[in-house]
């Protein structure tokens, strides 16, 4: 059977393990370690029809599908904790199957597209990197207003020369897993990508160039003679602005909200990830990851291609 045959009123609940368990049968179709009979029984009971399976990536990413109405807020909550019991490091996203397949795709960059947060990146370089780091991780918690936050962080930087940040790019940013190919595979299917940071255009620049976004938005940094001069150009791109891109952008494609996914980690991509179809918080902080319509702790960004539906083989590398 396929999800089309139901697609209007089915619900999809795609599971996906984390790579490092590959071999170990957790999702596998049957064997004494998957959980997926398991998984399947409890989805059962909790649906007016048959629930049939999918396979997604050979024992990493299965679907679970509802072709009849079922409430998907029981399911997640239901089938999370039969994998929570079972300590398995198993994301689950369960959506509505109709527009499953995103047309416009935002995305947070630190910790979210790359590893680390380039302004303690930059701070590092005049010594005040823990200062800097306590800074924003309170900030990404949403304990202290973005744009102060910012502003307190960036004239520290005063007077940094701004040729590290070609060295930050080249041996310090790191592409989260999955990153490229999440990216990369919306746009051979026609969707537009966007990277939307309360970082600086020095690093979504060439970031965006890497991974393939059509186009990047974010802070721009002053600088004289080479060196910075402690202070952000106005406006600033915050919480404010990455909902405000999202609408812009929904509005010139003509798109409906359910055709919109959107990732991130921070306070300041709450009203993003809350305004979009699929808002996803990303090894979040803790408000964000509650206040998100889903969330990934255990695996990498390849999990919003499985949640698209998109089989492995169809990924582009």
């Amino acid at each position: 059977m396929s999800l089309a045959t139901h697609q209007t009123e089915a619900s999809v609940a795609t599971l996906v393990a984390s790579p490092a368990l590959a071999g170990s049968g957790l999702l596998a179709a049957h064997g004494p370690n998957s959980l997926v009979p398991r998984l399947k029984m409890l989805a059962a009971s909790l649906a007016s029809g048959p629930v049939f399976t999918t396979e997604l990536a050979e024992d990493r990413a299965v679907d679970l599908v509802f072709p009849s109405p079922a409430p998907v807020d029981l399911i997640e909550a239901q089938l999370r904790a039969l994998i929570d019991e079972a300590r398995a490091p198993v994301d689950i996203i369960v959506q509505p199957a109709a527009h499953r397949r995103k047309q416009l795709f935002l995305a947070d960059m630190d910790s979210t597209m790359i590893g680390q947060e380039c302004i303690d990146e930059l701070a590092d370089f005049v010594g005040l990197k823990p200062q800097v780091s306590e800074i924003t991780e309170r900030a990404m918690r949403g304990e202290l207003a973005f744009e102060p936050a910012l502003r307190e962080r960036v004239a520290l930087l005063k007077g940094l020369d701004l040729s590290v940040v070609d060295a930050i790019v080249a041996d310090r940013l790191i592409l989260t897993p999955g990153g490229r190919e999440l990216v990369m595979t919306m746009r051979a299917n026609g969707a537009h990508t966007c990277l939307v940071s309360g970082g600086f255009t020095v690093f979504t620049g060439p970031i965006s160039e890497k991974i393939g976004f059509h186009e990047h938005h974010s802070n721009t940094l002053a600088y004289a003679d080479g060196k910075l001069t402690g202070v952000v150009i106005d406006p600033i791109l915050g919480r404010e602005a990455k909902k405000a891109t999202l609408l812009r952008l929904r509005e010139e494609l003509k798109l409906p909200p359910e055709a919109v996914m959107a990732v991130g980690d921070g306070a300041n991509d709450l009203d993003m990830l809350q305004e979009a179809g699929l808002g996803v918080a990303y090894y979040a902080k803790p408000a964000v990851a509650a206040a998100a319509s889903a969330r990934i702790n255990h695996t990498d960004l390849a999990t919003l291609l499985f949640a698209q539906g998109y089989r492995e083989e169809e990924f582009v590398r």
